[in-house]
């Protein structure tokens, strides 16, 4: 990843949406949040926010539940169907038990009712772009380990397979049909490819990109 990229990526995932169809209530918490330094974006429904930003952004959403249209929670919803990386902070003032299972069951980092606590909005914000943050590294140090396995051979990620399950050359040479000499071949282009400098490395690579 360029040093543009991960800049780009990392101002991503600190920014928060808001999306609550108040337009009192989206200027009060666009200001409130904006205290934590971090770029935040109103929205008066969840299908505005969708057109603008779609389900495959980093970040946290803060949502209302009841709004014309799309609820929050139907928001919510189509962002956990989507395996969205956004972490979401739901802020109502027309909430029950059964919402809230709802959004918790949908991967909720918190539920909160108005009127509520200024800093325990702004702990939850903090903790849903830390939350958020994580994922979005982990599935970009996933398609990297992706990457550099596609430029293995099938017979490179083969034999690399049977290294690391301790297997000496002659013994791998002697169960895939290829000599000695060949194995060792393909050993040698599969660390090299994988930018790998020794079997614990490699052994690491392959076990983290599953």
């Amino acid at each position: 990843m360029t040093a543009t990229a991960a800049g780009t990526a990392d101002h991503a995932a600190r920014t928060v949406y808001v999306v609550d169809d108040d337009p009192a209530m989206r200027h009060s918490l666009v200001w409130l949040i904006g205290a934590l330094g971090v770029p935040v974006l109103p929205f008066a429904s969840g299908e505005e926010f969708l057109r603008a930003v779609g389900t495959g952004r980093p970040g946290c959403l803060v949502t209302d539940v009841r709004m014309p249209g799309m609820s929050g929670l139907e928001l919510q919803d189509t962002l956990a169907r989507a395996d969205s990386p956004l972490a979401v902070v739901v802020v109502t003032g027309h909430g029950d038990v059964p919402m809230a299972a709802r959004s918790f069951r949908a991967g909720a980092v918190d539920f909160i009712e108005k009127p509520f606590n200024d800093q325990m909005l702004l702990d939850r914000v903090h903790e849903a772009l830390e939350k958020s943050a994580a994922l979005w590294r982990d599935r970009a140090r996933k398609a990297e380990l992706h990457a550099l396995l596609a430029r293995l051979t099938a017979r490179e990620r083969q034999v690399a397979e049977l290294v690391v399950a301790g297997k000496p050359n002659k013994v791998i040479a002697a169960e895939i049909n290829l000599s000695l000499k060949t194995v060792e071949v393909h050993r040698h282009n599969a660390m090299e490819k994988l930018e790998v400098a020794s079997i614990t490395d490699l052994t690491r690579l392959l076990m983290e990109s599953r």
